[in-house]
């Protein structure tokens, strides 16, 4: 499994109470994968993609991608990790002002870092696989806010991640132009061996998606008449860019 996630718990204390964002998750995703996470607004799952993206820590459990413990890397392991391991797209499409989209879109590849013109060729395929063929000189204000997040997933997938964690990829995106996103994604998840797991409220999802489950007050459920997530089985465990192999 490419992604794993073994009984992961993320609380949240307030004044007056313990939000359970993430309560006790165990979840898998394979390669060549794409996995739908729903649930209602403040139900966890930007949560638990930010966690799997080892951006916060979980207060219990053990996040493992392709086999190596993500909880385990170094601040400098962690930020190679995102930078070439897995692609992230957040719900907000930050782009760089004053940055034309195609170099946008070559962000992680340049701070690796790869040659601006080099970098420019890979990235350039995913703009037109997302239809911004003709937007790739153009700056982020002279973009509508579905190009900009197009933009946000043409730059997740620039580095050819083995995992993609995206939170509302489709969320700015009209009916038509959301389902071709998320048609993209399945394509590219088989074509490509990529493990996708997504957080969104598009109802499409479900019918494009490998599977779909449903994150609710922290815990995890079956959607619909599909069967409970389960992790699957163990994949040699390649060493991450930059990791010591000890």
């Amino acid at each position: 499994m490419t992604l794993r996630l073994d009984d992961v718990v993320k609380h949240y204390r307030g004044p007056s109470e313990t939000v359970r964002a993430v309560d006790g998750v165990t979840l898998a995703v394979g390669r060549g994968e794409m996995v739908a996470l729903y649930g209602p607004s403040g139900s966890g799952k930007t949560t638990l993609l930010l966690i799997a993206a080892g951006l916060i820590a979980p207060d219990a459990g053990v996040v493992t991608v392709e086999g190596r413990d993500v909880g385990s890397l170094s601040r400098k392991e962690s930020a190679r990790y995102r930078r070439e391991v897995i692609g992230v797209v957040l719900q907000h499409s930050h782009m760089m002002a004053g940055v034309p989209a195609i170099e946008n879109a070559a962000l992680k590849l340049l701070a690796s870092p790869v040659p601006l013109l080099q970098a420019k060729r890979r990235a350039r395929p995913w703009l037109r696989r997302l239809g911004l063929d003709r937007q790739g000189d153009q700056l982020p204000h002279q973009l509508s806010g579905g190009e900009r997040q197009r933009v946000a997933v043409a730059r997740a997938l620039a580095n050819d991640p083995v995992l993609l964690l995206a939170d509302e990829p489709t969320g700015s995106l009209d009916s038509q132009r959301g389902r071709s996103v998320l048609e993209l994604l399945h394509r590219i998840a088989h074509e490509r061996g990529m493990a996708i797991l997504l957080a969104t409220h598009d109802p499409h999802a479900a019918e494009i998606a490998d599977r779909a489950v449903v994150l609710r007050d922290g815990k995890l459920h079956p959607h619909g008449d599909q069967g409970p997530a389960a992790p699957g089985g163990s994949a040699p465990a390649p060493a991450f860019p930059g990791s010591d192999p000890s």
